[in-house]
């Protein structure tokens, strides 16, 4: 788990010189950076979106996952844990906010399974290597942007990052399937399209209530194989 614990760290000290920043500079510098973050944001969701091949297995499994999200209640959970946090350390403004916005950034691409699995697997880290200097530097801006919160988030990148590399064996056949990863990463690149708008103050998603459906998109496309090979087979 070293680069799990090099991420946990840039995130941490990312966001420890945004916030830095983000009590020095004025509102509407705070505003013009957010705006920024946001734009980048929405294009970088769009880009992942396209590396989808199958777009029904894609709409069926963000649709799915969004209705189990929300029979969950992942992000109101989410929001719950960030109001909390935000209360018990004394913290004021976006706090919660960053919490949601960044674990969900620094989570949901697909370096953060492939890294798990081979810092676990193989003991190379390097992936992961890359993706800490990316959050780092994101956890930066939004720091300076959002403040204190994207620190909290270093924990929960810690944690979920921590799981999926316990989870390594099983998930081990996915890393194989890249055709698989690509839906995974799509399902991904929606719910940071959906983060962006919020970013962009255009409209605000329960973005974590469609978690479900990065798992449910590979799944989607093994049943489409299974049922497309009996068809075609009868």
């Amino acid at each position: 788990m070293r680069g799990t614990w090099v991420n946990t760290a840039t995130v941490a000290v990312g966001g420890g010189l945004g916030t830095v920043l983000h009590n020095n500079i004025s509102p509407a510098w705070q505003t013009a950076a957010m705006n920024g973050i946001g734009l980048f944001t929405l294009v970088l969701g769009i880009k992942m979106a396209m590396a989808s091949n199958k777009v029904l297995e894609l709409v069926a499994a963000i649709s799915i996952g969004g209705v189990l999200g929300t029979i969950l209640q992942i992000s109101g959970g989410m929001h719950g844990f960030g109001e909390w946090a935000q209360a018990t350390v004394g913290a004021q403004g976006r706090f919660s906010e960053a919490i949601v916005t960044c674990t969900l950034l620094f989570c949901v691409g697909p370096m953060t399974l492939l890294g798990c699995l081979q810092d676990s697997l193989e003991n190379k880290p390097d992936l992961l290597y890359v993706k800490s200097a990316m959050d780092g530097i994101g956890a930066i801006f939004f720091g300076a942007a959002m403040g204190i919160g994207v620190v909290a988030t270093a924990a929960l990148v810690l944690i979920i990052q921590g799981g999926l590399s316990l989870l390594a064996k099983p998930l081990s056949g996915l890393a194989r399937r890249t055709d698989l990863l690509d839906e995974a990463s799509a399902v991904g690149g929606l719910m940071i399209v959906s983060i962006g708008f919020g970013l962009l103050e255009i409209r605000n998603f329960p973005t974590a209530d469609y978690l479900p459906a990065v798992v449910l998109a590979p799944l989607c496309c093994l049943l489409s194989e299974k049922f497309g090979k009996v068809k075609h087979a009868s």
